[in-house]
């Protein structure tokens, strides 16, 4: 079996790991110090002397080392004792100064260096780490866990050379330990040295057999060493070894696509099929295929059939769509979006991935109402990102569903309350209700979230210019207006309301000319603009110019104030039949004209 680059600690027994006893004095707070009894302590006392034993077997050559004391002997396993229960309680200060006192009677103790090594790689000291494994793989170089800690520390600074010569010994040195030629080849790999690390690899197959593990790692090597039919070839051994497996078919027809050899892919993704009709690798696969060879309905049909497939992991099928999202609203793409962002919804019906992916797709193919309900979908499984709100409640006020606004954005801001933007949507909700005094409110305290953030705060003001004009503060509405245009002198539809206002008040007149006349400028067609220019005028008494603005508005226009203005100028032109006549189409045309068009239809009459 593989063993993985770790530190492995010496092994005590459960209950010594388990006991429990009352916190030292010194002690670091909160940890609860294990009590060994005197059993216990023997044991591990019994575990050093048998390693000193192995390390003197290991050493018939060496000279002997002196002889301990019974007593020197009983307070260095004290030590290594207590050294160990400290390493267990991660009070590495305290362990370093117990294993180092017992370092001072038995320097040559092989797990006594191993220990400090541990101690001191785990508590940072990377140098002594390094030398008291080097000191414990030589003391005892029959010990596989010795070499994997100091190969471990020596990775730890980087020395890879050292860590692969470690590696290379512990597979030379220990019996059984073949499993780490993988480590070895990785350290190899890791370094750039793909020659040693074909060859170890080479020495693994040699000791294990074939393998899928060593497979796919020489095909890397091949890859990198720009062999490409070295690493076909050992994808074809691994077809060959499991002719019933789709993976491996796949795998190599995925290097095939990789290397431009459309055809060999294409036949062993239909092969892969065979294997597995639900593979939605083998259709994705085939799909980009046929898209390279110019073939794009059959490329699309494979497409489709991958997203039918419950086997299209969720986060592939977000991945594909947003490069289609990318590329919308395209008429020759729509259909296609809207079918995969459904497909995904079917296949993952719980994923809100899917749902808010589907609401993009909707939104920029014009499906304003089915994507707000994807969008509120998404929200059911997942109510934690903020942007599905936000496109939530943006097409909430698209759709002028001013109740569904005010109850989002509501929900939206228990959970976002330091969102500056939904404090907008909020506060135009509550504007487009007619509550003009919460609406400031919510549109103060956003205003105050976004000072960091230009445009936003152009938004606040424009609409505080409406708010406050509803509350017939006018000199607040006027401020906030000004304060718009200060960061984006070019908001025509501030400078459209600002101006309009400003006529029905009758004030400012030359300053609303201004800016409704730059509005008209810009948009010369526009009936809504030509209408605010026209009522400016109005309020100047230029009549005739109020005129000529209304009549080219009413070129395009349905809008019931539009045409009662044009009988107001008319009016007070002299034309009083031609005047009625336009109120009497206003009054038809609906909604939109003010409280006095009855009474001038019936007095025949102008009233304001």
């Amino acid at each position: 079996m593989r063993a993985a680059l770790v530190v492995f600690l010496l092994l005590l027994p459960a209950w010594a790991a388990r006991a429990q006893a009352p916190t030292e004095a010194g002690a670091p707070t909160g940890h609860s110090r294990p009590s060994l009894s005197r059993a216990e302590r023997r044991a591990i006392a019994k575990q050093q002397r048998e390693a000193d034993k192995a390390q003197a077997a290991a050493k018939k050559n060496a000279p002997a080392a002196p002889a301990l004391s019974e007593r020197d002997r009983e307070v260095s396993e004290s030590l290594f004792v207590d050294g160990v229960k400290f390493v267990l309680l991660e009070d590495y200060p305290k362990a370093l100064d117990r294993l180092g006192k017992a370092y001072s009677f038995n320097p040559t103790n092989a797990a006594l260096n191993y220990k400090l090594a541990e101690a001191s790689l785990l508590s940072g000291n990377l140098r002594d780490a390094t030398n008291y494994g080097a000191a414990a793989v030589r003391l005892d170089p029959k010990n596989a866990y010795y070499y994997l800690l100091l190969a471990q520390a020596q990775a730890s600074q980087k020395q890879y050379d050292a860590a692969t010569r470690t590696y290379a010994a512990l597979v030379k040195e220990v019996p059984n330990s073949g499993g780490y030629l993988f480590n070895l080849s990785d350290l190899y790999l890791a370094q750039g040295k793909l020659p040693e690390a074909l060859a170890t690899l080479a020495q693994a197959e040699q000791q294990f057999g074939p393998s899928d593990e060593v497979s796919f790692k020489k095909q890397q090597i091949y890859l990198k060493q720009n062999k490409l039919d070295l690493a076909l070839a050992e994808g074809n051994k691994l077809v060959a070894a499991n002719p019933d497996q789709p993976r491996y078919v796949l795998a190599q027809a995925q290097m095939y696509a990789a290397n431009d050899r459309l055809p060999d892919a294409i036949r062993l993704a239909q092969q892969a099929l065979r294997l597995d009709p639900g593979s939605a690798g083998a259709h994705l696969l085939l799909a980009d295929a046929y898209r390279q060879q110019k073939q794009p309905e059959a490329s699309e049909k494979e497409l489709r059939l991958a997203f039918d497939s419950p086997a299209l992991d969720i986060d592939n099928a977000v991945r594909i769509l947003a490069s289609y999202i990318k590329q919308l609203p395209n008429p020759t793409l729509n259909q296609l979006a809207l079918d995969l962002a459904a497909a995904t919804v079917r296949t993952h019906p719980k994923e809100a991935k899917a749902y808010a992916l589907s609401g993009d797709v909707q939104t920029l193919t014009g499906h304003k109402r089915e994507a707000r309900n994807a969008y509120l979908r998404a929200l059911k499984y997942d109510n934690s990102r903020y942007q599905v709100w936000q496109q939530t409640v943006l097409l909430d006020a698209e759709l002028g569903q001013t109740d569904s606004l005010l109850v989002h954005s509501e929900r939206a801001l228990e959970l976002f309350p330091n969102q500056a933007s939904m404090w907008f949507f909020n506060g135009t909700g509550l504007l487009m209700k007619k509550q003009p005094q919460q609406a400031v409110a919510s549109l103060e305290h956003g205003r105050k979230l976004a000072t960091d953030t230009p445009e936003l705060l152009a938004q606040f003001d424009s609409q505080l210019g409406d708010a406050y004009h509803a509350m017939k503060e006018y000199e607040k509405s006027d401020a906030a207006y000004d304060a718009s245009l200060a960061i984006d002198a070019n908001n025509w539809a501030v400078l459209n309301n600002y101006s309009y206002y400003l006529s029905l008040r009758g004030q400012k007149l030359d300053k609303a000319k201004e800016m409704a006349g730059r509005v008209v400028k810009e948009f010369p067609a526009s009936d809504t603009y030509l209408d605010t220019y026209a009522w400016v005028l109005y309020k100047q008494k230029d009549y005739a110019g109020a005129r000529t603005a209304l009549e080219t508005a009413l070129k395009t226009t349905k809008d019931a104030s539009v045409i009662e203005h044009y009988g107001d100028v008319l009016y007070q032109l002299g034309e009083k039949e031609p005047a009625l006549a336009a109120w009497q189409r206003a009054r038809k045309a609906g909604g939109g004209a003010s409280e006095f068009l009855d009474r001038k239809i019936r007095d025949r009459k102008l009233y304001e």
